[in-house]
């Protein structure tokens, strides 16, 4: 799924396009007992509850493609008869409305689901009318082509509010708050079958994560069954081995600049486009080239390349390099500078000794304060 796609689905969590058919909810306390469970037409809810259960489905389809949330495909076996994807087909299919198959969901996703406190399961079945395009690009709602069936699964922390004063306004006074447990946002999600091209695609699954760094790869093989792909920031790391690796003892600071410099150049270029910008080895190849990397170290890119990364995988542009900011460390200093002012900071030996050379053209502030830059001193 891309942005736009993703948008799409997002817009149908309203009062006006409301897709939802069903909800269903399993509250799980920290050891793993269902404490709850409900289901319900969503139509039937509140209108105030509504708009919460709203936010929290935008929720599950928020943040980024490819760090936040992610495209996946089922293998061969998880489509197969007692694959994970037939059970999920088999769940769609039943609208929410089959016990059984909920307390088998909500038993795998509590065995599988690695969370220490309380949680809420929320699940939801929608049917979206999805409306025909004009040749230059408007939707006609009168001309639904197809209809999207899909269930919306997110995982909500359920956590006790702190303690403090009230004010009771029938008393006129303040008093010691009364503690409750509210639902937060979600942490994990997913959303199947994906949605792609504008269409029901029951061989992928779009999946949601708060924390980059906490996939949940149990979650994610016996809940979902799902391929695995490289976490955000495993595609940084990786790509910080691959320079490394490949530029040895010539990894210089112009040279890891001008990479960087190129990529967000890319990033730049591409950002009108719904997909996100990904390279593979032959894009990564062509940057280093472009950006001074020695012929001779470019000979021995290809092995370093998929020894860190893989010969067939690509990395989204967005994940390998800091689009808003260019970082430099050692081990006293910290500088960050915009990735588009590049230029202001050079390599430079100053008096046998290696510096970092920083040109100053407007002002400077030392811990807020305006230090005027015609008070430095010249060598």
């Amino acid at each position: 799924m891309n942005k736009k796609e993703v948008l799409e689905i997002r817009k149908q969590f309203t009062p006006a396009n409301c897709a939802i058919t069903r909800i269903c909810g399993c509250y799980v306390d920290h050891e793993k007992d269902k404490k709850m469970e409900a289901k319900e037409a969503f139509l039937s809810l509140p209108e105030e509850e509504t708009f919460k259960y709203f936010d929290i489905f935008k929720k599950t389809l928020s943040g980024t493609i490819g760090k936040n949330m992610l495209n996946m495909e089922f293998p061969i076996e998880a489509e197969m008869p007692g694959g994970t994807q037939e059970f999920l087909m088999k769940l769609k299919n039943s609208k929410l409305e089959d016990d059984m198959l909920l307390e088998e969901f909500y038993d795998k996703v509590i065995a599988h689901y690695q969370y220490e406190a309380n949680y809420y399961i929320i699940l939801i079945h929608g049917m979206y009318d999805i409306p025909g395009k004009s040749s230059d690009g408007i939707e006609m709602f009168d001309a639904s082509e197809d209809v999207y069936e899909f269930l919306l699964c997110s995982l909500c922390p359920v956590s006790l509010t702190k303690p403090g004063l009230s004010y009771n306004a029938q008393d006129n006074r303040m008093q010691d708050r009364i503690r409750d447990w509210v639902v937060d946002q979600p942490e994990k999600g997913f959303l199947f079958p994906a949605f792609t091209d504008r269409n029901s695609d029951v061989h992928g699954v779009l999946y949601y994560t708060k924390k980059t760094k906490d996939l949940q790869e149990d979650f994610i093989s016996n809940v979902l069954g799902a391929k695995l792909p490289m976490s955000a920031d495993f595609q940084k790391e990786t790509f910080q081995m691959i320079i490394e690796d490949t530029l040895g003892e010539e990894s210089d600071y112009d040279t890891v600049r001008n990479i960087h410099e190129t990529i967000n150049e890319m990033i730049v270029a591409h950002k009108e486009e719904p997909e996100p910008l990904e390279l593979d080895k032959t894009d990564v190849k062509k940057i280093f080239e472009q950006s001074g990397v020695s012929n001779e170290k470019m000979e021995s890119f290809d092995q370093k390349f998929e020894e860190a990364a893989g010969e067939k995988s690509t990395l989204l542009a967005s994940n390998i390099t800091e689009t808003r900011k260019l970082q430099i460390k050692t081990p006293d200093i910290e500088i960050k500078v915009n990735p588009e002012r590049m230029d202001l900071v050079e390599a430079q030996m100053v008096n046998g000794r290696k510096c970092l050379v920083i040109a100053v053209d407007e002002y400077v502030e030392v811990n807020g304060v305006n230090v005027h830059t015609l008070s430095f001193r010249e060598e």
